[in-house]
């Protein structure tokens, strides 16, 4: 939802945890002029009493959905909002933008926490990546751990710390050293750093950003972003792309930063799982008609970093049910191929431009991808993945399933 905002500028000043002493003079100047401010609690009582005439409006939980209220309500008023540190840094002056559009905001930004955290540290702040577990699950740092990297978790509250270094040690890098940078900018200012598995840290403050010094665990199993992850890491009952052929069928469906996939069929999860891996903003809704097999989705996403996969039941069934589904960037078909109207349906959903990767591995399904592909084009091809196993003293190549492939883009008419 947006406002039709036609009041004067919002003005959204950053504040630090060292208060009114560490604004400028326009921050200062607006939130004296300001007819209400806004703001948390603890940022509004940053500011001084005799510093703001104006009324003050401490935010309601939840948030977003009141906003469009809130500025109805003072249309019109002179608004002062209070953002901790850079308001464009995982701030309220994102959701302001969206909400009421660019033009209607002056921001007036402070040092961003990573600013700070990276300052202390002696760090390049343009080669450290940051995760926010603000409103988010902790297991989506997982992907961006790798040995020898170095980043920074935005802190949910004063139990972060903690639940991070427990994290760390059942996922093979107990051995990397946290640091934690509390009221940063602030009197309060404390810093404090330890190994993940010996973590006794008491809890400490809420507003906190945890840095890590990634060591790995030879012995674990290593899990990058790129696609094709080892086969043991999905939990399930064995409907599962196998990892060679998974690594083939991501490469086809080429995931973009803030892409869509539809994964139909989706059995443990696998590709809509690497999809999502392969950049935090990539977004997977995957379909899978037997609700254990939803489950073991569920849980193979969140071991794997990836929760926020939207997991639904039978893909017509549920597309009967919400007609208004986004139309996705790319498909994946790895089961149901032979179900009437399956395809058709599929194809009138993927947007123009979009990709569609099938893959087959019985006859009947291997007849439909070549009359499909007669039809729309596109790419079709076959592999066979052999695996060395014992026999008895010796060793043998075992063949896998040969997978027939269709890769298509949707930019063409069918041919009639």
């Amino acid at each position: 939802m947006t406002v039709n905002w036609s009041g004067p500028r919002v003005v959204v000043a950053g504040i630090g945890a060292d208060g009114w002493d560490g604004l400028g003079r326009s921050a200062r100047e607006a939130i004296a002029t300001a007819d209400v401010l806004f703001g948390s609690s603890r940022q509004l009582a940053l500011v001084p009493e005799q510093n703001s005439a104006g009324e003050r409006v401490a935010w309601p939980s939840p948030l977003v959905p009141a906003l469009p209220g809130l500025f109805e309500r003072y249309a019109g008023s002179r608004i002062c909002v209070l953002a901790s540190g850079d308001p464009m840094f995982y701030g309220i002056g994102v959701t302001l933008a969206r909400l009421l559009g660019a033009n209607a905001l002056r921001v007036l930004p402070q040092p961003s926490s990573a600013s700070l955290a990276c300052a202390r540290l002696g760090w390049g702040l343009a080669e450290t990546p940051v995760v926010s577990v603000v409103g988010r699950a902790l297991e989506t740092v997982l992907p961006e751990l790798v040995d020898g990297r170095r980043l920074l978790v935005l802190s949910a509250d004063e139990e972060t710390p903690a639940h991070l270094a427990e994290l760390l040690g059942r996922n093979g890098f107990g051995d990397s050293t946290l640091t934690v940078l509390e009221q940063l900018g602030g009197p309060a200012e404390r810093v404090e750093a330890g190994i993940a598995k010996q973590w006794q840290r008491s809890t400490g403050d809420p507003l906190n950003i945890v840095a890590i010094e990634c060591v790995a665990d030879p012995a674990h199993t290593r899990a990058t972003r790129l696609p094709g992850l080892p086969d043991e890491l999905f939990s399930g009952d064995g409907q599962l792309t196998k990892n060679e052929v998974r690594a083939l069928t991501l490469t086809a469906l080429a995931p973009a930063p803030g892409e869509l996939l539809w994964d139909i069929g989706g059995g443990s999860g696998s590709i809509a799982i690497e999809w999502c891996r392969t950049h935090p903003t990539c977004r997977a809704v995957t379909f899978e008609r037997l609700e254990h097999r939803r489950q073991q989705i569920v849980d193979n996403a969140a071991a794997l970093g990836v929760p926020y996969i939207d997991v639904r039941g039978e893909v017509l069934e549920e597309l009967r049910r919400s007609a208004e589904s986004a139309s996705p960037d790319a498909i994946f078909i790895g089961g149901g191929l032979t179900q009437h109207g399956l395809f058709e349906t599929c194809w009138s959903q993927l947007r123009q431009g979009g990709r569609l990767v099938v893959n087959a591995v019985t006859a009947e399904s291997e007849s439909l991808l070549l009359s499909w592909a007669a039809r729309h084009g596109g790419t079709l091809r076959k592999f066979q993945i052999y695996r060395a196993e014992s026999l008895g003293s010796f060793t043998t190549w075992r063949p896998q399933l040969p997978v027939t492939q269709w890769f298509v883009v949707k930019t063409h008419k069918a041919v009639p």
